[in-house]
């Protein structure tokens, strides 16, 4: 009994002095729980105050978004809260964000962090505020679809560390992005427009208990299960990497490409410059310049990712499945996620159903949700196709906005009454080509990837 007792007695004293080493997480409060001292609003004039530790936002009418924003700023770090707020209005924090005069006339923008309450349900992902909205929706991680709770508190936990931006509502992961636009910026909290409606005055969101970690912030982070979304420009994620990626064009090299019926990559009409490949215009004429090209290998099933951006008036596509064995006088044959600037090209307007040649559709047969959102002309947008068992799927800006199954009864159908009604088993192939047209306009890509699945 007495050499039990002395092992126990060296074990507790053991396990008390691990303990004891466990480094404390050194977190600082970035609310006093009595003032706004360290905090300046910017934009509106929603009404913050003060009550029992909590701070609250509360709506007024006829105001832009307002935001209560610290003044200090923040690089790398890991931002915890609390917040709770009214069904009826839409909210969020912002992280890693700027205001100054030369930006549209000191507006906040910069990364928010959602905070979402209506049946949509995309709290925790995250908006790029008054910049290029939606960078990482939730149609990226479903699973996280309603973590918040309504009409409770809700605890909020976001890493920033380099280019990873993370979060978690109530232990859910959420959202796992990559970006490089803002390294560092204020945070801020956002009570959003209500517009003029009297019902609409005075409603609230409340947040407490915000505190930071700015040392070493390394070693407290957090490994993520949301699905990771990357835009870092030309470059893979090391676990990208590990995961089966590989990248289509790295911002130089043109090896993984060729023209379309042909064995080289084009002499004339594509470039290749500051990291980008970009088609040239040859006045709307389709393939007629340094036509169409396409990918040297063949893919079933896949995840493909990429960034274009088009000038006024443009027309491109991205297709798959393409076998050339058609040997068409014109652009290879395939399926279509069309490239289009919808607001200036006639073809928006075209097809054999309303709205399935504009911009993200499968072109000719499938119009895209309303959903969709277009960061404009001129700036980069990211596309995204996922094919695998013969289901397909395109996303654009990470919202998904068309889906199908190649093959089926409905498919068969809508190609029947389309132009592809003579093109024996239209994309049905078992596997094919990956092709960016030239379409006579410039149209620039980046970033483009791929995943067998």
């Amino acid at each position: 009994m007495k050499s039990l007792s002395v092992l126990s007695i060296i074990l507790l004293a053991f396990f008390l002095t691990a303990c004891n080493n466990t480094p404390k997480e050194p977190w600082q409060d970035l609310f006093n729980g009595e003032d706004l001292s360290g905090w300046t609003q910017k934009n509106g004039e929603a009404l913050y105050e003060v009550e029992d530790n909590v701070i609250i936002g509360k709506t007024v009418l006829n105001t832009p978004n307002s935001f209560l924003c610290t003044d200090k700023t923040y690089g790398d770090f890991i931002l915890e809260f609390d917040v709770i707020v009214d069904n009826s209005l839409n909210s969020g924090v912002q992280i890693r964000s700027e205001s100054y005069a030369e930006y549209r006339d000191s507006r906040v923008h910069g990364y928010q962090v959602e905070i979402d309450p209506s049946d949509r349900a995309w709290s925790g992902g995250i908006y790029d505020e008054a910049r290029r909205g939606w960078l990482y929706a939730l149609d990226l991680n479903e699973e996280g679809v309603g973590a918040l709770k309504q009409d409770e508190w809700n605890s909020f936990r976001v890493e920033c560390i380099g280019t990873s931006i993370k979060t978690w509502i109530n232990g859910v992961a959420i959202a796992n992005l990559y970006d490089e636009m803002t390294a560092e910026g204020f945070i801020a909290l956002q009570v959003h427009s209500v517009g003029d409606n009297p019902e609409r005055e005075g409603i609230t969101v409340k947040w407490k208990n915000i505190r930071i970690i700015t040392e070493d912030v390394e070693q407290y982070a957090t490994e993520s299960e949301a699905p990771e979304f990357s835009r870092l420009v030309n470059s893979l994620t090391e676990s990208e990497i590990a995961d089966g990626w590989k990248l289509l064009f790295d911002g130089v090299s043109t090896d993984a490409w060729r023209k379309a019926y042909a064995e080289e990559f084009p002499e004339k009409g594509w470039i290749v410059e500051e990291g980008t490949l970009t088609v040239l215009p040859s006045d709307g004429a389709e393939s007629q310049n340094g036509g169409d090209i396409v990918t040297i290998n063949e893919y079933e099933n896949f995840d493909l990712q990429l960034e274009f951006k088009i000038t006024e008036g443009a027309n491109s596509g991205i297709k798959y499945y393409v076998t050339e064995a058609e040997n068409n006088g014109g652009s290879a044959i395939g399926p279509e996620y069309q490239i289009l600037d919808d607001n200036s090209h006639p073809d928006a307007v075209l097809g054999s159903h309303e709205g399935s040649r504009t911009l993200s559709s499968l072109y000719d047969l499938i119009k895209p949700s309303e959903k969709k959102r277009f960061y404009g002309v001129g700036v980069w947008n990211s596309a995204r196709i996922v094919s695998e068992n013969a289901h397909v799927e395109h996303y654009l800006n990470g919202i998904k906005v068309v889906e199908f199954d190649r093959g089926s009864e409905a498919f068969r159908t809508l190609v029947s009454e389309s132009k592809y009604k003579d093109w024996d088993n239209f994309g049905e192939a078992e596997a094919g080509h990956i092709l960016l047209q030239d379409h006579g306009n410039e149209v620039s890509f980046r970033s483009i990837k791929i995943k067998e699945l």
